[in-house]
């Protein structure tokens, strides 16, 4: 059995552990909701492409099972992708069977022919306008080579036909069952940031007055994950904006896009700022080969300045425009008095400031603070 001491001396979980949680994060992804709506459409689809099937005329009527497929493969999470992914997996099927045909004057499948076919195909699925049908092209060539061989004509009207009709089902279903609009998660997303930055500043302020070095250091390891944050932010936007394309629902849920566009390029230039910040302060207190300091009579009026900025972001997802507004001049004023007195007051040290730089980096970020409040005015 092992004891407390002895998991601690191995330096964390167990690998059960560690990979039954890497397992239950998983399955709970999996079964998100969004995960699961469109699961359950894209199950609808492939019936009803699979009933729908056996009354296609001719030959078509016998390759059934290729009618649920392209209703999986229109299946997207937003209406213009089903339409965008279907359409491009039609031209790559188109282009696959006509290499095939083009290559059919080889002769019968033989490795030469299928290796022929493949290389081409590769060759071909690197066309930039394909998009999502890239990996159809070898798919369909070699299908019609080898499974439509002794009939190639008849078994492609069937295929093509077929996963026309499955992609056409999957594009009406997404359309018509509960369209999904991604903006709740662009606003959550856009909130998020804003917050975590906002705490970034406050956890900067409060090492600033606390004894150095400081206790506590995690802010000084957070610069790549709000770079992540930032890039995931803009993910959700777009994704946002892709949903309302085509969508019918959009008429019932408006939204301002082009507002979480402005949001989002705004949190990106206070993202950099507030990383330059970082990076700075963490400079000062554990680089050894950096020359700058904080000076100790600046130190507690910079985090005062900090944490204000730290506010600022914070008001706009809590408090009123008027306060904002408020909130916006109380920090201006405070970093303006700072720079007028670091300018005017000589540092009881020889070493070289960055309490300079650091109040440049906050005046930047008041600066969009300010745009963004005139937008919304």
């Amino acid at each position: 059995m092992t004891t407390t001491d002895e998991a601690t001396h191995t330096g964390g979980p167990s690998l059960p552990s560690r990979l039954w949680r890497t397992v239950s994060a998983n399955i709970r992804a999996a079964l998100l909701w969004p995960r699961l709506q469109l699961a359950l459409k894209a199950g609808l689809a492939a019936g009803i492409a699979f009933a729908i099937a056996p009354y296609m005329p001719g030959s078509a009527a016998n390759y059934p099972y290729y009618a649920p497929l392209g209703a999986l493969v229109a299946m997207y999470e937003h209406v213009a992708g089903s339409v965008r992914q279907g359409v491009q997996a039609l031209a790559g099927l188109a282009v696959g069977v006509g290499l095939a045909f083009v290559l059919f004057i080889l002769g019968s499948p033989s490795p030469l022919t299928v290796g022929v076919v493949m290389a081409f195909g590769v060759i071909l699925a690197g066309i930039p306008k394909i998009g999502a049908g890239r990996d159809w092209i070898p798919t369909a060539a070699l299908l019609v080579l080898l499974v439509g061989g002794h009939d190639p004509d008849q078994f492609s009207f069937g295929y093509l036909l077929q996963m026309g009709v499955g992609v056409s089902v999957g594009i009406l279903v997404n359309l018509l069952v509960f369209p999904p609009l991604h903006f709740r998660a662009a606003e959550l997303s856009i909130a998020e940031l804003r917050l975590a930055l906002a705490e970034q500043l406050w956890d900067m302020a409060k090492a600033l007055k606390e004894s150095w070095p400081p206790e506590h250091e995690d802010w000084a390891k957070r610069s790549d994950s709000l770079e992540a944050s930032a890039r995931s932010v803009r993910l959700a936007v777009e994704k946002a904006d892709a949903s309302r394309r085509a969508n019918p629902r959009r008429r019932l849920h408006p939204r301002d896009i082009e507002q979480d566009y402005r949001d989002l390029r705004d949190l990106e230039r206070v993202t950099f700022h507030v990383q330059d910040v970082t990076q700075v302060l963490s400079d000062v207190i554990w680089a050894k080969d950096t020359p700058f300091v904080v000076p100790d009579e600046f130190a507690a009026p910079l985090a005062d300045a900090m944490a204000s900025v730290g506010d600022v972001l914070r008001a706009v997802e809590e408090e009123s425009p008027e306060k904002q507004v408020e909130q916006i001049k109380a920090a201006d004023a405070g970093v303006r008095e700072l720079t007028v007195r670091v300018g005017a007051e000589e540092a009881a040290t020889d070493a070289p400031s960055a309490v300079e730089s650091i109040l440049l980096s906050l005046h930047r970020v008041l600066r969009v603070a300010k745009s963004a409040a005139a937008d919304r005015a």
